[in-house]
């Protein structure tokens, strides 16, 4: 008996030697992991890439997070044995992430080193927002409507813009008149105008569009220095006192309308060679489309857009969107400058600059056009509580406050919009953000930061109005029109970007603009804890 069991004893100790140097002759892979360096948003996909060596092409890794370490995604080794893993994180803090390669009879199992990602959480507050209104009306600056604001960053003492014409300078003035002439508002102008950061040029502008040579003469008339108190919109300095106004709310971009309403919808502006190619876009300022196109016609041949818009994201994620154009004629005409005899028409069918997203060649593969609508349709779905879950509403000539347009029929038009919004079923579950797409010439005082080649343009007056919106409160933090975006994307999208890493429709954008570690966050501007406020129904 002790024989045999000797014998066994043998066989087995020859097994696991014969074993052992099997096991120990596996290679050891080597797996490296590259993760993003600046913090993440919660939800926000976020792409993780590598490489595992020696070559195990067709096999797959696992993307793992610890405490205790488990799996959250896969993927595949492709060519060259690299991966790379998109995925959104659904745990905010400061989290540890690795890559296993899992082994095979040749080759060990082996870790990446671990990763450290801070992920930043996403109030749950924002998900009481159900619709978002973006109202964007035309050419003002924040200081024209709201320097003598009291709590704001308005007037500089003692300030006084030089005048050429006269040798003198022009003082900021209380100018009460309806109709205004404003300034240019291109690239060049926004250059002059800065000065350096000297905000100085703006009369000097002004009296250069007009053809100004003789001083006392009409075309030597300028009203760029002049400012609007409550007594000239009531309204807005209502919205105000009762909800939020930004004073540190700059246009996106340093130009005019055209690049502004780009920015608005797909965070860029640029110019195409192949509609059907993003990596054909260059970056634009002042003359995006393609060189076949004619942006001051309506009906002729329009410009192609083939970077990204956000309208492509809330598509891919099935979350409803509107654009909303009031019939009449285009505010402007197709250029920079201060004065326009003769603007083209504009509706829901004749794409154009306050029209941009028909000539998306997203919008147009997907078969959105629909969604661009007049703004009647915006009223009746405020009145039947059906309003999308992002609408944009833009102006006519006749209600935009483009000078030389009536301020007081822009206000008329803009309560009305607010007040149905207030009276109808969807009022409890929106947030309204009010602006103005670019200064139009007028007088500001503060310096734009500088974030990347295209802007930051100067300060435009800045409104969030919302049952949800802190009372009275002026938020003072660093914001642009980027942040509407930023907003939409965390409340609908899991804080998905436009991102050419992440969003799978890479384009040559210069930067994520909602990423941007300049741009404030207009969560702020809510108290997500506090009962739903109830409408202020203002006169017309």
């Amino acid at each position: 008996m002790a024989a045999r069991v000797t014998t066994v004893a043998l066989l087995l100790l020859a097994a696991v030697a014969v074993a052992a140097p099997l096991a120990d002759a596996r290679v050891r892979p080597t797996v490296s992991l590259k993760a993003p360096s600046s913090p993440a948003d919660l939800g926000q996909k976020i792409v993780f890439s590598g490489h595992v060596g020696p070559n195990r092409t067709g096999e797959t890794v696992l993307l793992q997070l610890s405490k205790p370490w488990h799996t959250i995604a896969t993927a595949p080794l492709t060519r060259g044995s690299t991966f790379r893993i998109q995925t959104g994180l659904r745990t905010a803090g400061e989290l540890r992430l690795r890559v296993r390669y899992p082994g095979d009879p040749l080759t060990r199992p082996a870790n990446s080193p671990p990763r450290q990602l801070s992920v930043l959480p996403v109030p749950i507050g924002i998900h009481k927002i159900k619709h978002v209104v973006i109202i964007m009306q035309e050419n003002r600056s924040f200081d024209e409507y709201f320097g003598t604001y009291p709590g704001v960053d308005g007037f500089p003492p003692g300030v006084c813009v030089p005048d050429p014409a006269t040798g003198g300078c022009v003082a900021p003035y209380h100018d009460p008149n309806d109709i205004n002439q404003g300034g240019p508002h291109g690239e060049s102008n926004f250059d002059a105008d800065l000065n350096g950061g000297a905000m100085n040029g703006f009369v000097a502008q002004a009296e250069e569009a007009q053809g100004c040579k003789t001083p006392g003469t009409p075309q030597c008339e300028t009203d760029v220095m002049g400012y609007k108190d409550e007594s000239d919109i009531p309204n807005y300095w209502d919205y105000a006192r009762n909800f939020v106004l930004q004073d540190h709310l700059f246009e996106p971009n340093r130009s005019w309308s055209l690049p502004a309403h780009l920015f608005l919808v797909s965070e860029w502006s640029a110019f195409c060679t192949n509609p059907n190619e993003p990596f054909s876009c260059t970056n634009a300022l002042q003359s995006p489309g393609d060189s076949n196109a004619n942006p001051s016609d309506p009906f002729g041949t329009q410009p192609d857009y083939a970077w990204t818009p956000v309208t492509y994201l809330l598509h891919n994620a099935g979350v409803s969107w509107g654009y909303y154009i009031k019939r009449g004629l285009q505010p402007d005409c197709a250029d920079d400058q201060e004065r326009c005899t003769n603007p083209p028409p504009q509706g829901p069918s004749t794409p154009g600059i306050w029209n941009p997203l028909p000539n998306f060649s997203t919008v147009r593969d997907n078969r959105e056009e629909s969604n661009i609508k007049d703004t009647s349709a915006f009223l009746n779905a405020a009145q039947g509580g059906t309003l999308p879950a992002v609408s944009w509403v833009v102006p006519s000539q006749a209600v935009g406050e483009h000078p030389p347009g009536s301020i007081a029929a822009g206000q008329a038009y803009v309560t009305n919009l607010i007040n149905t919004v207030m009276a109808g079923p969807d009022w409890p579950s929106t947030a309204i953000f009010l602006s103005w797409d670019d200064w139009g010439g007028f007088y500001d005082n503060v310096v734009p930061p500088v974030v990347d080649e295209n802007g930051y343009g100067f300060r435009v007056p800045g409104l969030v109005i919302s049952p949800y919106a802190k009372q009275g409160f002026i938020d003072h933090q660093q914001l642009s029109h980027d942040a509407y975006n930023k907003f939409i994307e965390d409340d609908f999208l899991g804080s998905e970007r436009l991102n050419p890493a992440t969003d799978g429709r890479p384009d040559p954008r210069p930067d994520v603009r909602e990423s941007l570690p300049e741009l404030g966050n207009l969560v702020k501007d809510f108290n997500f804890h506090q009962a739903p406020r109830p409408p202020l129904i203002l006169p017309r």
